[in-house]
């Protein structure tokens, strides 16, 4: 999306949350860091003069695509969401979704096992109630271990099959924790799983109020391209 705006000379503005330790770098001027809840990002998109708001969050990032539905609302700036489509299961998948990440602890087995749990670096210590090995692939290193018993490894996607095929092998996985995050980048353990007979318990994702949402670069562009945005 970066790319496209930077390419057609749109003047833009790339905002991080900030909880990465080495994001990617955008060709667009980029700002990191929250906005003070609601009321913040009413008062930065007034002082900037935002014409519109392209929501590209992660799925998963709920409360900041809330704050941005209701933050736009107030200001009176056209807002659109981008949004990779979610994961659907296909022959040969064993997947069982659950709607929380509590819901996903009670669903792995009791007795201890190896899990890869793949959910990123946020909310892992409820999965400590569980006696399992997790392995933990994450962008930037802990400071400390997250969990009792782990083994983490340091990676950015996107990945392959076969390499994730792999993976779980050499890791002896009986089980996958995942969030339906969509897309292809990080697709290829759900894969990898299917493909060993593995089961994925796949966490659904959160609710949002309404809004208009896309699912491709060449939608947005066309989004902003139309008169009534003034961009």
């Amino acid at each position: 999306m970066a790319q496209a705006l930077a390419a057609a000379g749109k003047d833009a503005v790339f905002s991080y949350a900030g909880r990465t330790d080495s994001p990617v770098a955008q060709p667009l001027p980029t700002r990191v860091g929250g906005f003070g809840g609601v009321a913040g990002l009413v008062d930065y998109l007034r002082a900037e003069r935002i014409d519109a708001v392209i929501d590209a969050t992660h799925p998963f990032a709920a409360q900041m695509s809330r704050n941005a539905i209701e933050a736009c609302a107030r200001a009176g700036v056209p807002l659109l969401g981008l949004e990779r489509a979610p994961w659907v299961a296909g022959i040969g998948n064993r997947w069982v979704h659950v709607d929380s990440l509590e819901a996903a602890v009670a669903a792995l087995p009791d007795a201890p096992t190896r899990v890869f749990l793949a959910i990123g670096k946020q909310n892992l210590a409820g999965f400590a109630a569980k006696p399992h090995h997790y392995l933990l692939r994450l962008v930037d290193a802990p400071d400390a271990p997250p969990l009792p018993d782990c083994t983490v490894l340091l990676a950015r996607g996107p990945f392959e099959a076969e390499g994730d095929r792999a993976l779980l092998i050499q890791h002896n996985i009986s089980h996958i924790v995942a969030k339906n995050a969509g897309g292809t980048g990080a697709e290829a353990k759900l894969i990898a799983a299917c493909a060993l007979g593995l089961p994925v318990i796949l966490i659904d994702r959160p609710t949002l109020p309404t809004r208009r949402v896309v699912g491709s670069v060449p939608e947005v562009m066309g989004w902003l391209s139309h008169a009534d945005l003034g961009v």
